[in-house]
């Protein structure tokens, strides 16, 4: 099976090269031996073997100064793509993304994604539970300071383990991940209220305590919506951060009546996520 994520400014970036698996035995590590290149790395984490739902992780880490990417990664850059196909006992795997920071990506514009470090969890349904289970990774996703750099890289890890020693570090990592949410619920931070100005421009309103900073991203119903990230309007009305963008980047033929949309605010340590409808 194949986790497919958004692409957007991406064309012509990532090769594709094709990968020779190596025939290794099952191990009981959690964590398989990182993949280095020049400015990153990268490994697999595996949660504790329990059941037929089991928590791994993508963990990567970045030189000072580099950065990669979300699963839209804003005005420009490359988000990742996974392939586990080759996995083995492996029905389905899902990729949790923690929530993004925003960065100036050095032509005018708004970048989303991650520096320093970050692990994607993993949502893995075996497709056996008292079966052996081997994930496999084959990952393309970029580096970028002042260029960007394509990366791909290989992993596996057998899980094996009763109780992880990765346990705690992919609860940690669930926890940045935003949690669901509807417009109005009575949050730290929440969404009052999503309207249409006009044609083309989208009016997003939202509740947060004074002095926090907060952030909005959107997204289109589906990959090929290439939505501008949206911007704090100067003079928001009393009570409220305004929020708008404009509904540019839109797919040939696309009408955005109706379009579903998914909302992903940031505030401090709170992110949530919403869908909604434009009327």
């Amino acid at each position: 099976m194949i986790a497919i994520v958004p692409m957007r400014v991406a064309l012509g970036l990532l090769a594709t090269l094709s990968v020779v698996w190596p025939a290794t035995e099952v191990r009981a590590e959690d964590s398989s031996p990182w993949q280095r290149d020049a400015h990153s790395a990268v490994r697999l984490l595996a949660g504790s073997r329990s059941g037929a739902v089991l928590l791994g992780g993508i963990a990567i880490q970045l030189e000072p100064g580099w950065k990669t990417y979300w699963r839209t990664p804003g005005d420009s850059g490359v988000p990742p793509r996974f392939d586990f196909s080759k996995s083995e006992n492996v029905d389905a795997v899902t990729v949790l993304w923690p929530a993004p920071m925003k960065f100036d990506d050095g032509a005018g514009g708004t970048s989303l994604g991650y520096k320093h470090q970050v692990v994607l969890p993993l949502r893995i349904v075996a497709k056996s539970a008292d079966k052996p289970l081997m994930l496999r990774a084959n990952i393309n996703y970029a580096v970028c300071e002042k260029l960007c750099i394509p990366v791909e890289t290989s992993v596996e890890l057998a899980f094996a383990s009763v109780a992880s020693t990765e346990d705690g570090a992919l609860s940690s990592a669930l926890d940045t991940v935003p949690k669901p949410a509807n417009i109005g619920d009575p949050n730290p931070v929440t969404i009052r209220d999503v309207k249409r100005s006009g044609k083309s421009t989208v009016l997003v309103d939202v509740a947060a305590p004074e002095g926090k900073e907060v952030s909005l991203y959107v997204e289109g119903p589906t990959p090929d919506w290439a939505l501008p990230v949206p911007k704090l309007e100067p003079n928001s009305p009393p009570g409220v951060k305004r929020f708008s963008f404009e509904l540019d980047g839109l797919p040939p033929g696309a009408n955005p009546d109706g379009a579903a949309l998914k909302l992903t605010l940031v505030g401090g340590d709170r992110a949530y996520e919403f869908n909604t409808n434009l009327d």
